[in-house]
C-alpha cells in the first residue's frame, strides 16, 4: 500500500484555526508573467521539463501572499501525456513527484524566513482526463473512453503523488460524475489520503455534464477522505449560486475557486472579457456567506488578489 500523505485531515485541521483556508491563484498565469512558454498540449507541466526553478518560484510567491495551501503543477502531468513525449513510464511518475517536491521546497523556505506562521498545506493536483486531451474537454466532460480506462489513466499519478508526500490531494476541475466516482473509488484504495473534490460548472446548478450539484453532494457526503467539497475554474457569476446549492446538502467545507471573471475559448486556447478579480474580497464575502470556508482563485487570478483575500480574512476579529 502506499504511504499515506496525513492521518490527520489538514483541512479541517486548519478551520479549526482559522475561519477561512486561503488558497494560492493561478499557477500557468504567473509561470508566463516569469517568461515560459506554455503553448504546448502539457501546459504547466512542460515547465517542469525545461524551467522546474520558476514553478518553485510561483509557489513562493503564493506562500509570501499568505496563501494557507498551494497546488502543485500537476494538473497537466500524467503517464500518457509524458509518454507522447517519449518518457517512460518511470521518468514520467519521477517528474510527477518532482511536482510535490518543488512546492515543499518553496513552502519549507518560506516558512525558514517567517518561522511563526501556521504551516501552510501542498496538495497535489489531480486534473481530469479532458485536461491530458487539451480540447477542452474538462468544461464537457463526455469522454469516449471506458470507466476501466479512465482508472487506468489515474491511477499511477495519484499513487505517484501520494508517495511524494503531499498532505491532500486535489481532486480538481472534474466535469463528469462517473469520473469524479473512479477517482474516488481510487482514493478508497489508500484509506489514510485525504483530498479535495471540485467541479467545472454549466450554472449555480449543475457540473459540466449535467449532473445536478445536490446529486453530487448526496454522493459524496458520506466520504470520510474527502476533506471539502466545491467548484473551482468556474464564471464568477454563478459561484455563489453553487455554493449555496452544495451548502443544502453537504456538511463538508465548501471549497471555491473560481477564475478571474474572463471567459475561455477551447479552440483558440485564449481568454476574452474583462477581470473581475479586483472585487475577490468582497465576492468572496458573499462565498463566505453562503457556506464556502476553503477561498482562492483559478485562472488568470495572481498573488496580489490571494495577498488581498489573506489580509481580508486573517485580519477579521
Amino acid at each position: 500500500m502506499s504511504k499515506p500523505l496525513n492521518r490527520l485531515n489538514p483541512i479541517e485541521s486548519l478551520l479549526s484555526r482559522q475561519d477561512v483556508l486561503v488558497l494560492d491563484g493561478a499557477l500557468a498565469t504567473e509561470l508566463e508573467r516569469y517568461g515560459c512558454d506554455l503553448d504546448d498540449p502539457l501546459w504547466s507541466a512542460r515547465v517542469l521539463l525545461e524551467q522546474p526553478e520558476a514553478i518553485k518560484q510561483v509557489h513562493a510567491d503564493y506562500y509570501r501572499a499568505g496563501a494557507d495551501c498551494s497546488i502543485t503543477a500537476s494538473y497537466q502531468a500524467t503517464v500518457d501525456g509524458f509518454g507522447g513525449r517519449g518518457f517512460t513510464k518511470e521518468e514520467a511518475l519521477s517528474l510527477i513527484r518532482k511536482t510535490v517536491t518543488l512546492a515543499t521546497e518553496a513552502r519549507d523556505k518560506v516558512l525558514e524566513e517567517d518561522p511563526d506562521r501556521e504551516r501552510p498545506l501542498v496538495a497535489a493536483s489531480v486534473g481530469p482526463y479532458g485536461a491530458y486531451l487539451a480540447d477542452g474537454s474538462e468544461y464537457v466532460g463526455q469522454y469516449s473512453i471506458t470507466d476501466e480506462e479512465l482508472y487506468a489513466f489515474h491511477k499511477p499519478r495519484m499513487e505517484a503523488l501520494i508517495e511524494a508526500g503531499a498532505d491532500l490531494l486535489a481532486i480538481e476541475t472534474i466535469p463528469s460524475f462517473r469520473e469524479a466516482r473512479i477517482l474516488a473509488s481510487i482514493l478508497k484504495e489508500t484509506p489514510e489520503v485525504y483530498a479535495w473534490l471540485s467541479f467545472t460548472l454549466t450554472d449555480g446548478r449543475t457540473i459540466s455534464d449535467g449532473t445536478l450539484l445536490k446529486d453530487v453532494a448526496n454522493e459524496f457526503e458520506g466520504n470520510s477522505q474527502l476533506a471539502a467539497i466545491g467548484v473551482n475554474c468556474a464564471p464568477l457569476e454563478v459561484v455563489t449560486d453553487a455554493v449555496e446549492n452544495l451548502h443544502n446538502y453537504t456538511t463538508k467545507p465548501i471549497i471555491v475557486y473560481p477564475n478571474s471573471g474572463e471567459s475561455y475559448d477551447p479552440d483558440t486556447k485564449t481568454w476574452h472579457g474583462s477581470e473581475s478579480c479586483e472585487s475577490f474580497p468582497a465576492q468572496s464575502e458573499a462565498w463566505y456567506k453562503a457556506g464556502a470556508r476553503v477561498i482562492g482563485g483559478c485562472c488568470r487570478t495572481t498573488p496580489e488578489h490571494v495577498k488581498e483575500l489573506s489580509l481580508k480574512w486573517k485580519n477579521k476579529a
